[in-house]
């Protein structure tokens, strides 16, 4: 009985290794080089054209320090972080300055917050939006005895609209301009948010132009309780979205700011620019990803001048939407970003798009290999019938000695090659039956070279 086990046992073992004994390792080598120089090259073009890892810090450029821009980079920065990205929010002047340093390739900048307006489409190249954010509010707060409604009314005066390589000044200039308003019969001045704030109350200024990039809205309801001051209700609001379409128009109802109070007073028509997040082209779209569903979470409640779920949008200005950002507004964050962490998602994301183009050209490849396998083994034995039926038909004619010693010389020449042949055991049988024939052949000139003797 044991030794019945142990037969069985060393019979396992051999049968693995008597299939590799019978395989042609120099023709499966010749047929599955082709199919490894393939999947190499494949490989090689999928590691070359991969998407690379999200990088570990994102550079969002604000605002002024405290204003509504940079309080929202911070709250940006906050989500994001919470996917092991660092963020960095950079403290500016405002949307000129952060359009003019994403446009400044020397500059370090990923996005950041941009007011409409400020840039046409053919000076905006390499750039791209993720979406219009929100709307702020342009808010034109003056000093004086009478209700004024019209910028015109401001016509020299002081008015502060706002520093250098800020969205306010160049929004202010636009809208003075339109009134035939300019430096020449007003006087401006160039201060920022809290300077300009401070000047209107110390009475050093009759009028300050402000948006959220320089201020808070915690500082727009302080100026609003503040005595003398008051906040213009631009009566011609609809006149200036016809000559400066980018805008939009916003009302602050009734006690909006102060209920207490009842500030404003009255329902008060203003203009406001949508404000954007503004990226390079490049921008790595699982971050793409990541700002705009921060941006949602941020911007996607209601408020006093949105509705629930109206931004961030994909509402296009002077520089176009990405790509990433139509595709996440359209369908969402990628199935594994929502099943994954962040890190795992986007490693996982990188190896399918190497594994997924190799698989489809390397399975159907793999399916190729056993019969060009079996063709190349079974060409080593089927070449020599075309040897043997060329001896046929020569012997068929009429031969000279010299002939029949030629024919008998490369039929010997035959025998010894096949003779010498060690295909794989799964083709011994073509090789016996290639023997026989040979010697039918065989047999068939040694009678004709009896008969010439």
């Amino acid at each position: 009985m044991k030794k019945i086990e142990t037969t069985a046992i060393r019979a396992a073992i051999r049968r693995p290794v008597q299939r590799l004994v019978a395989i042609s390792w120099r023709d499966m080598l010749l047929v599955l080089l082709p199919v490894l120089i393939v999947t190499l090259a494949l490989g090689w073009l999928a590691v070359k054209l991969i998407r690379p890892a999200p990088p570990d810090t994102v550079v969002i450029l604000s605002g002024a320090e405290d204003s509504s821009f940079h309080n929202t980079a911070k709250r940006y920065a906050k989500i994001i972080g919470t996917h092991g990205i660092q963020v960095k929010v950079v403290v500016t002047d405002g949307s000129a300055e952060n359009l003019q340093r994403l446009l400044d390739r020397k500059q370090v900048a990923d996005v950041g917050l941009v007011q409409t307006g400020l840039t046409e489409a053919e000076t905006s190249q390499g750039l791209n939006s993720l979406g219009t954010m929100y709307v702020q509010p342009f808010l034109v707060f003056y000093r004086d005895r009478k209700t004024l409604d019209r910028l015109t009314q401001l016509r020299g005066k002081r008015v502060a609209i706002g520093p250098d390589g800020s969205g306010t000044r160049l929004l202010s200039l636009q809208m003075l301009e339109e009134n035939d308003m300019s430096g020449s019969n007003t006087r401006l001045l160039d201060l920022d948010g809290d300077d300009a704030i401070a000047a209107l109350l110390e009475k050093k200024a009759d009028a300050i132009f402000l948006t959220g990039e320089q201020v808070r809205g915690r500082k727009i309801r302080e100026l609003m309780r503040a005595p003398g001051v008051k906040l213009m209700s631009l009566r011609q609001a609809d006149g200036y979205l016809r000559r400066l379409r980018y805008l939009s128009r916003l009302e602050a109802p009734e006690g909006s700011f102060d209920l207490g109070l009842n500030l404003p007073p009255k329902d008060t028509a203003l203009v406001g620019t949508p404000v954007e997040l503004i990226a390079r082209e490049g921008l790595h779209p699982a971050i793409s990803d990541l700002l705009i569903a921060a941006a949602r979470e941020v911007h996607g409640k209601p408020g006093m001048y949105r509705k629930a779920g109206e931004f961030p949008a994909p509402t296009e200005h002077e520089i176009p939407i990405s790509e990433e950002a139509r595709r996440y507004y359209t369908s969402g964050s990628p199935f594994l970003y929502k099943r994954l962490p962040f890190w795992l998602a986007s490693l996982v994301d990188r190896i399918l798009i190497v594994v997924v183009p190799l698989l489809i050209v390397v399975v159907p490849l793999s399916r190729l290999i056993a019969p060009l396998y079996r063709w190349r083994v079974r060409s080593r034995i089927y070449r020599w019938y075309g040897s043997l039926m060329k001896i046929e038909r020569e012997m068929r004619e009429e031969l000279t000695e010299t002939q029949l010693n030629n024919i008998g010389q490369h039929l010997a020449e035959i025998e010894a090659s096949v003779n010498s042949l060690q295909p794989p055991l799964a083709f011994a049988d073509q090789l016996y039956v290639l023997r026989e024939h040979i010697a039918l052949v065989r047999a068939q000139f040694n009678a004709i070279e009896k008969q010439a003797a």
